[in-house]
């Protein structure tokens, strides 16, 4: 996952720490303990009163923990170019604005750009003294001492930083010949923290983490700039007012990092210096083992580009600061909850050069990897070197991972179109395939290995000489019918690209539903003791019971996004690329599928899964796995009632995302095939006046279908005219409901929800209780 960009530069070899620093440095720095000072020195500003510019990079030293605030140990944070100016007694510090451009224009052009839009001021400071030749003084520490991240508003409403805890160490100065590098102390506390953080802190209230922060030399020769108008890149914008009148002034200019082939002539030749990665020796032997073989992959990518030899990755030797700009890390991440692994870049923001990648890789997947494919073949299998062995399955993923998450610090976005086409690349979101051999659940394919063909092309593409070269490449690889969907067109739920989708596998979503359905059904009927190790707490069975009752979760997702379905390539003017609507007849057996995994048969617990869910919690203190569970009816006794309608809120609310309404209407007037939302509404009362009648478990999936409907209806983005058909839909059926006669359960039952669906103060009350719609526990991140 991409969590941020930011910008930095790289560092050479360590000088003598001394308290007064010589001309080899960057600057003159003294740091003195005992006053906790950090003076910097810089020259007599110039006319515009600039005293210093350099690239400024912060990074985070040590994490807290929390997979909800992604601050963990090695992650960048936002940086870019900073001056320091004087003004009087006072020195500011400012980071430029770069977004805004005038590359090619007049140098007043550039400076009327430049004086158009606002810089951001970071701090205020006293200058101490004034030396004869104009050089001038000031305490660094107070800066080094502030929230500049937001930190507090990540850990959430009302959090402050604690200025009497937060601190600059002058101890961890350190002096290069072209940077310089501090380490502060922020924290911060909270009377009633969320649980997440009362979680990872000692206290409960209080939090505390070190920020790293660097002033780098700014690079002397800068890489040229390539653009990346499709988007298959990773990019910074850019809007540059000297373009000619009638060309967009928007430039995505594309983060990669600079490869330079020995002979610029020659198709293939060797690199003057080679991409090289370094895995994080803090991660267990093997899983140090997957990470140093996934990451590889790339090297295949770059030989099939022309560039020999020019990436390797190899293990981080001892005593390496893993944030030192000179080195590419994949970080390993210790959380109290599982949660996304990403990759970063720190890149020179004129131009786009990568300076260093910094992946941050979370251990608890690799055990949710474990949890669910024991649950799936037994824990017996682990370590056993079956074909189906769990743990070789989780290394598996792993290999993935990793080369999937330094794709992203190479400067690769997401290509959520990637399985629809056999994994053609490790940038794709991979659904473990877990097949039916026999009758039997098998893993021995459940991911792919190596690079794929998407990964091959982006690499020649990033790394082509031109921009126009690229274009040449994007429109041989439209020609081979290559497909690719980003985040934007795939992360939501109300996206309708039927290509872009996450954890789905295979070209036809309904077909591989339907499989997933029946290796479903094989995992519940098989689900026993076994699915934990022995000698573990028999309730966390709970646990390993969610990812297999919710198996199917991300193929409804990917199936759902064909209803109201739009295949729309990312194209420029001139590409032989068109948009197409998914046809009225696909989405009708999209619409059954949905159907078929809202039945009784689909949403009934097995009878003998009940007690079998209702072992007493050993240790009822572990939040981990209490936001992985599924609630219970009180006490330990699971619930399978709930679990019912938790399988049917994911369904619908995949079905019934108002974007997804309201892209129906509009197709179903263009074309009577495709379902309009009162014909998706009409489908569903059926199914559940159906359902209903078959016991409990139907009438739990019918009234979660009505109350679903009724949330929709008041969501913001249905449109109006929907909303009121729907309504006068509900209505009738409402009125259906409340005439209905006798006194068994089912009319009882019927004329209770007649009742409900005519009472809006009601409505409003039910909807408003979350045991009514309950919340579907956490799938992402899986992997």
């Amino acid at each position: 996952m991409i969590k941020r960009v930011i910008f930095g530069c790289l560092l050479t070899a360590a000088l003598p720490v001394t308290p007064v620093y010589s001309q080899q440095a960057l600057l003159p720095v003294t740091a003195a303990q005992e006053d906790g000072k950090i003076i910097l020195t810089l020259p007599r500003q110039d006319d515009e009163g600039v005293a210093g510019r350099f690239l400024y990079v912060a990074q985070i030293e040590t994490g807290i923990g929390s997979s909800a605030t992604g601050v963990d140990r090695g992650a960048p944070l936002r940086n870019g170019i900073i001056r320091f100016r004087r003004a009087g007694s006072k020195v500011i510090a400012e980071l430029e604005n770069t977004t805004f451009v005038a590359t090619s224009g007049s140098a007043a052009q550039k400076a009327s750009v430049a004086n158009s839009f606002t810089n951001a001021t970071l701090w205020v400071g006293d200058i101490s003294s004034t030396d004869k030749d104009g050089s001038f003084k000031f305490d660094f520490a107070p800066f080094l001492s502030m929230d500049h991240f937001g930190f507090a508003a990540s850990l959430g409403d009302g959090y402050g930083l604690l200025a009497n805890r937060s601190v600059a160490d002058p101890v961890k100065t350190r002096i290069f010949p072209d940077n310089v590098e501090f380490s502060a102390l922020l924290s911060f506390a909270l009377n009633k923290p969320a649980p997440e953080l009362r979680n990872v802190s000692p206290t409960g209230p209080d939090i505390s983490l070190w920020v790293r922060h660097s002033l780098v030399r700014l690079p002397v020769v800068p890489m040229p700039v390539r653009h990346d108008p499709y988007d298959y890149i990773i990019n910074v914008p850019q809007y540059d007012f000297s373009v000619p009148l009638g060309r967009s002034m928007l430039r995505k200019v594309a983060l990669r990092h600079r490869l330079e082939k020995v002979d610029p002539n020659a198709a293939r030749s060797r690199v003057k210096k080679p991409i090289v990665y370094y895995v994080d020796s803090a991660a267990p032997p093997a899983i140090r083992k997957a990470l140093l073989d996934g990451v590889s992959w790339w090297a295949q990518a770059f030989e099939h580009a022309g560039y020999i030899d020019a990436f390797r990755v190899e293990e981080l030797p001892a005593g390496i600061d893993p944030l030192d700009m000179r080195y590419n890390v994949v970080n390993w991440v210790n959380r109290a909850t599982r949660g996304w692994a990403y990759g970063a870049s720190i890149i020179d923001p004129r131009t786009g050069e990568i300076l260093k990648g910094s992946v941050m890789l979370d251990s608890l997947r690799a055990q949710q990897d474990v949890l669910i494919f024991q649950a799936l073949v037994g824990a017996g299998l682990s370590d056993s070197g079956d074909p189906s062995d769990p743990v070789a399955a989780a290394l598996a993923r792993i290999r993935q991972l990793g080369a999937h998450e330094v794709g992203h610090t190479l400067g690769f976005q997401h290509n959520f179109a990637a399985s629809t086409q056999g994994r053609y690349s490790v940038m794709d979101y991979p659904a473990p395939r877990v097949k039916l051999t026999n009758g039997k659940i098998d893993l021995s394919d459940a991911y792919g290995v190596g690079i794929g063909e998407w990964d091959k092309f982006t690499t020649r593409y990033l790394y082509a000489e031109t921009d126009e070269a690229a274009r040449s490449l994007a429109q041989a690889a439209q020609a081979k019918g290559y497909r690719f969907v980003s985040d934007n067109d795939s992360r939501p739920t109300s996206t309708g690209n039927p290509e872009g989708a996450l954890w789905d596998d295979f070209a036809d979503p309904v077909a591989e539903l339907s499989r997933v359905m029946q290796v479903r059904a094989v995992a519940l009927a098989r689900f026993n003791v076994d699915a934990i190790p022995a000698g573990q707490d028999l309730a966390s069975l709970r646990r390993a019971f969610v990812p297999i009752w919710l198996l199917h979760r991300f193929q409804i997702e990917a199936v759902a996004k064909s209803l109201g379905g739009v295949v729309s390539p990312s194209a420029l003017a001139g590409d032989a690329l068109a948009v197409n609507n998914v046809s009225g007849a696909q989405q009708m057996a999209v619409l059954d599928g949905l159907m078929n995994a809202l039945t009784v048969d689909a949403l009934t617990v097995p009878a003998r899964l009940q007690p079998l869910l209702s072992y007493a919690q050993g240790d009822d203190g572990d939040y981990a796995t209490q936001i992985e569970i599924m609630p219970t009816a009180g006490g330990p006794a699971f619930d399978t009632l709930r679990a019912t309608e938790i399988g049917a809120v994911h369904v619908l609310d995949s079905l019934l995302d108002p974007q997804r309404l309201n892209r129906l209407d509009m197709q179903h007037v263009y074309d009577p095939a495709v379902p309009s939302p009162v014909q998706v509404l009409a489908r569903l009362i059926a199914h559940a006046d159906a359902a209903a009648t078959t016991g409990a478990v139907g009438r739990r999936i019918a009234t979660t279908i009505a109350l679903d409907v009724v949330k929709t209806l008041r969501e913001k983005g249905l449109a109006r005219s929907i909303g009121l058909q729907l309504n006068g839909k509900l209505q009738a059926w409402s009125k259906d409901l409340s005439n209905s006669r006798g006194s068994d359960e089912l009319a009882d039952w019927r004329r209770g929800l007649g009742a409900l669906l005519s009472d809006q103060a009601a409505l409003t009350a039910a909807l408003s209780d979350r045991t009514h719609l309950p919340a579907v526990p956490p799938g992402m991140p899986i992997g």
